[in-house]
């Protein structure tokens, strides 16, 4: 170590400029890629409802993934939101907006399958996704024509079809308002979204055309696996409160569940968590298969993670050159602690006598400029004090 400083302290000034300015820049390549984590973990609309429904704080979204070996209904559903408005109200956590339509939590469920659409041109089997609840407030799909609908709909024969469904059906994408039918039931179509795309979006599980339709449709008239995901955003007054009253209350079993919190996924110390979970984090041994938007956000987790270890990396090399440059000062430096000690003390001293004539000079100007009269009787005075 003692030879790898010399040499740098040796070696031409070309060579420690070169240092120097590697050195900033790998510090400001560390402060890009940290900035990159954090706009990209925020830029998930998925994963930042939260933020979009209290932008002040003070409310949490929690994912809940269900094994196909639980019986999670529409009933179980209405239960968990009865027992929160209770909690809730006991809690005294109560609405205070002035909009009396506000509403202290939201949630959505869905269950994924199959199903069959007709229009008058053909016939296609689809990947399905059956809503209840705001599920497009948890999944703002890219609209390229129409409107979304809620799952809490009194009619339940609307649907929305990805692009690549709606060319298939119609030849078009523009198709808002068509009519197709579901085992000779009609459906209107009320919006076009756009399909995902790209390596990671077909590897999640969006590598063919889907259509998202009320629950009781596919429930009803399609194959459905039953509600695998269950999803909520609400208040959350202190840390992991929301979470751990989810997990309490949800009536499903750790093994047979996986209930995560979406506000704070994307943070560093939740990457760093993710990191230290390597090569174990893809070990599952319950038999729950995610959701197309949850493979994609655990995708983006371990690419942010990635990233986050290359800006370690680059913070490491920065803060490694930014201590060798201050051993090798500190090695070849020529001064000592007393030297500083006595530079700083008659510093001191002189701005001290600096401060002393000044106010004497001040002092002088002052009774100079005192009328004459004044200054009789104040020396008369001080004659009087000094025979006393």
């Amino acid at each position: 170590m003692k030879k790898l400083l010399q040499n740098i302290w040796q070696g031409t000034t070309g060579k420690r400029l070169i240092l120097g300015i590697t050195c900033i820049l790998a510090f400001v390549g560390f402060l890009s890629l940290l900035g990159v984590v954090k706009g990209v973990g925020a830029g998930l609309d998925t994963q930042s409802v939260a933020q979009r429904w209290s932008p002040e704080g003070g409310a949490a979204q929690i994912s809940c993934f269900f094994s196909r070996n639980v019986t999670f209904s529409q009933d179980s559903v209405m239960s968990f939101e009865h027992s929160l408005d209770s909690a809730l109200v006991e809690a005294s956590i109560v609405n205070e907006s002035e909009n009396p339509g506000a509403r202290l939590w939201a949630d959505a469920y869905s269950a994924p399958g199959t199903i069959t659409l007709a229009s008058d041109r053909t016939s296609v089997k689809a990947d399905a996704v059956g809503i209840g609840g705001d599920f497009f407030l948890f999944h703002p799909l890219k609209l390229v024509s129409g409107a979304y609908f809620s799952g809490n709909d009194v009619m339940k024969d609307y649907c929305v079809v990805d692009e690549d469904l709606a060319w298939q059906l119609f030849g078009s994408s523009n198709i808002v308002g068509q009519m197709i039918t579901i085992q000779d039931i009609p459906h209107i179509i009320v919006g076009v979204v756009e399909q995902g795309s790209g390596k990671l979006a077909e590897a999640a599980g969006l590598d063919s055309p889907v259509v998202y339709v009320s629950y009781e449709t596919l429930s009803t008239y399609g194959q459905s696996d039953g509600i695998t995901c269950y999803e909520i955003v609400m208040p959350n007054p202190v840390e992991s409160y929301a979470l751990n009253y989810v997990k309490e209350n949800i009536g499903v079993q750790d093994t047979e569940s996986v209930i995560l919190e979406n506000s704070s996924r994307y943070s560093v110390l939740s990457l760093l968590k993710v990191i230290g979970d390597y090569g174990i984090r893809a070990m599952n041994g319950k038999a729950i298969i995610y959701p197309y938007w949850e493979n994609m956000a655990r995708g983006y987790e371990d690419i942010l993670a990635a990233i986050l270890v290359i800006a370690g990396m680059l913070l490491l090399y920065s803060v490694t050159l930014v201590i060798i440059a201050l051993v090798i000062v500190w090695r070849h430096k020529t001064w000592t602690a007393r030297s500083v000690y006595l530079s700083l003390k008659n510093r001191a001293e002189d701005l001290q006598e600096k401060r002393w004539a000044a106010r004497k000079a001040r002092k002088a100007h002052k009774i100079k400029e005192e009328p004459k009269e004044n200054r009789k009787k104040r020396g008369k005075r001080n004659e009087k004090m000094d025979e006393a």
